[in-house]
């Protein structure tokens, strides 16, 4: 008998009513988004640059590194 009550109250939503909800929740969303300032902008896009430049000479060494203890083991030119 319980399950009735909440079935009736429990309505299925047509294929448009499902879309303009989620499009009514995206914007509700959208409006707690707070966005950062352009002096945060540039200081995490410099953060960024320079890691991705350490993040890479670390692999260029050690990929340079690798490759000259592989010659050196097995006498090949590189």
């Amino acid at each position: 008998m319980a399950k009735d009550k909440t079935a009736a109250k429990t309505k299925k939503k047509g294929f448009f009513a499902k879309r303009w909800q989620s499009v009514k929740d995206m914007r509700s969303e959208m409006k707690k988004v707070v966005w950062p300032t352009k002096s945060q902008l540039v200081n995490n896009t410099i953060v960024v640059i320079v890691t991705m430049l350490v993040v890479g000479l670390f692999i260029w060494l050690l990929d340079w590194g690798l490759g000259a203890l592989v010659s050196l083991i097995f006498g090949t030119a590189a």
